[in-house]
């Protein structure tokens, strides 16, 4: 791949001021990669990459020479500039080696004509360079990024007018959980989205309590008050307090509000320290590194930071990663034996040393429960926004609770206890009808769901008392009373419903992230964010030629092995040159995932060989 730009007398001025420049009489370069068959996602787009950004490099590189004291400087032999991962001037972009035709190999001699003491210098300087580098990028774990803070996630939530349907969907104590981490930052204490958080709690309060406990309770709302006007009041109240009484007092005040959260919760205590992975590693499956990409591209990736930085749990990320990789690998036998290859490769994908320790997740599975509802409304928000509210919505009761998918490409929404807990997200999809298919249903789901005007139908045999009429239908169907619901979907309810009964068999029941936690909660949210991620690879593999079907993907890709490679500044990931490869690439599914939290904030990057 060569690009001949001619640059006559193109000047690189170094900064406003200097008096020095730099002269490109005649360029040719040539891109040349380290390691695998691949070009990465855009290999077309390279070359010209390369070409604009090498005027920037050149003048860093040689900015000893362009001070604008001494003689000039001509170099005559071949120049030989290695772009580091992480160091590129330019977007989204993978390390590179800049170098010309025939011209000698990073980290080797030139047999070239030099002229000038000084090229020998910097011909030595760009040896050294390479050398230091080379050294560099087996350093097995990176400077830890910090990750953003919880005010930045719902401020940029608030800007897409979503941060009250999010925390709507949040129980109590995560509301609690994040007003209270937001008073204990000093920035965020008297921002407008720490009074939105404490207008939500207020709201829940039983005014008796909350007029109790504010030195100056808000009026009573009258029945014709506007729910925006209620909650700017509420914030104004907050804002109020924190100026007059400090962050301290309003974070007391904030407690005698609301009963401590369950199971000892208010504290969690911090996570161990854990050894990084470092070196190559050789891993049965790529599946769980797949994920990352699909999941980055709805937000749900770069939620997983700040929702977990704002409680202090950041330490837990790569637990969390580790779960995550469960759901994709092999199948969990006797409920809580895992084969080594899964833990190799869920630590891999982790960024730890192997293995990891079962009672490790199973305390994080308890630490990490309030902000998990945090991550599980990122996602729904994501899926209800890409809904057409023509297409049906599929609700199948799985491990004590119900689960809601979108129909076409079993996108899964959210997972509740009842009824009543998917019916904001039901009605942020456009009030769709609604499957139901088979399944262990809580008592009084379907009264629940017609009481709440729902068009649901269904091929459950209903129970006494349950508002449904019989349909005319080859086969026995109900739907809700008085619902309209397109015939065709009696036709399409069995094929959504065994595709959906194989999701919930393969990510809920055969494949555990933490068997021994006492609760469902982080099973419940990594099997969602598997199942989006699986949904999202088939989606754009296969929906042009076939049904997609999450399933088919973690059946297609399960076996894909791949050699991790844990760098100072990302983490490559190679996998086998094949088939496989070349349908990933096309669809865009091995793009560079930047900023991966659980890798220390390093980038995550795919290629072939």
């Amino acid at each position: 791949m060569t690009a001949a730009p001619e640059w006559p007398d193109a000047g690189v001025t170094p900064g406003a001021g200097d008096s020095a420049e730099l002269v490109v009489g005649r360029c040719t370069v040539t891109v040349t990669r380290r390691g695998g068959w691949s070009w990465g996602p855009e290999p077309g787009g390279l070359a010209g990459r390369v070409v604009d950004a090498l005027p920037g490099v050149l003048a860093e590189h040689l900015a000893e020479y362009l001070t604008g004291d001494g003689p000039d400087v001509e170099i005559t032999e071949p120049v030989v500039i290695t772009v580091r991962p992480g160091r590129w001037p330019a977007p989204a972009a993978t390390g590179v080696v800049v170098a010309p035709p025939g011209g000698p190999l990073p980290g080797g001699t030139s047999a070239g004509p030099r002229t000038g003491a000084s090229a020998d210098a910097l011909a030595e300087t760009f040896r050294e360079s390479f050398a230091e580098s080379f050294s560099e990028s087996f350093a097995g774990s990176a400077v830890q990024a910090p990750p953003e803070s919880a005010v930045t996630l719902f401020a940029e939530l608030a800007e897409r007018n979503e941060l009250g349907p999010l925390l709507a969907l949040l129980p109590d104590d995560s509301v609690r959980a994040y007003l209270l981490a937001l008073l204990g930052d000093p920035d965020a204490a008297s921002s407008p989205v720490a009074g939105r958080v404490f207008a939500e709690l207020a709201l829940r309060t039983d005014p008796a309590r909350l007029a109790r406990s504010l030195p100056e309770p808000p009026l009573p709302p009258g029945p014709s008050a506007d729910p925006e006007e209620v909650v700017a009041s509420l914030a104004a109240l907050f804002t109020g307090l924190v100026a007059r009484l400090g962050a301290g007092e309003t974070a007391r005040l904030v407690t005698s509000m609301t009963a401590p959260p369950p199971d000892g919760q208010d504290r969690p205590p911090p996570a161990p320290g854990r050894t990084g992975a470092s070196g190559e590693v050789r891993v049965w499956s790529a599946l769980p590194f797949l994920l990352a990409g699909p999941l980055a591209r709805v937000g749900v990736l770069d939620a997983i930071g700040p929702a977990l930085a704002g409680l202090d749990l950041a330490g837990d990320a790569p637990l969390l990663a580790a779960a995550l990789a469960y759901k994709v690998l092999g199948v969990t036998a006797r409920g809580w034996r895992r084969a080594r290859r899964d833990t190799v490769a869920a630590a891999a994908f982790a960024g730890l040393a192997p293995p990891v320790p079962e009672e490790e997740l199973t305390a994080a599975a308890g630490r990490l429960r309030p902000a998990l509802p945090v991550l599980d409304g990122v996602l729904a928000l994501a899926v209800s926004r890409g809904h057409d509210a023509a297409d049906p919505l599929l609700v199948t009761g799985a491990a004590g609770g119900l689960l809601l998918v979108d129909a076409q490409g079993l996108f899964p929404v959210a997972w509740a206890d009842e009824a009543p807990g998917l019916l904001p997200h039901w009605r942020a999809c456009g009030r769709p009808p609604v499957l139901v298919c088979e399944g262990p249903l809580p008592p009084g789901c379907l009264r629940d769901l017609a009481a709440a005007g729902v068009p649901f139908l269904t091929a459950l045999r209903p129970l006494r008392g349950d508002p449904v009429t019989r349909l005319p239908w080859r086969t026995p169907v109900w739907s809700a009373e008085g619902a309209r619901v397109a015939p065709r979907l009696a036709a399409e309810l069995p094929g959504h419903a065994g595709r959906l009964a194989g999701l919930v068999r393969a990510l809920a029941a055969e494949r555990r992230a933490a068997p021994l936690a006492a609760r469902d909660d982080l099973e419940r949210t990594v099997t969602l964010a598997a199942g989006l991620g699986l949904a999202t690879i088939a989606w754009m593999l296969w929906r042009d030629r076939e049904t997609p079907d999450p399933v088919v993907a973690l059946t297609r890709f399960a076996d894909l092995d791949a050699t991790v490679r844990f760098e100072r500044d990302a983490v490559r990931v190679r996998v086998p040159l094949g088939r496989r490869h070349a349908d990933l690439l096309r669809a865009g599914l091995l793009a560079d995932v930047p900023g991966v939290v659980w890798l220390g904030g390093r980038t995550l990057t795919f290629s072939g060989g």
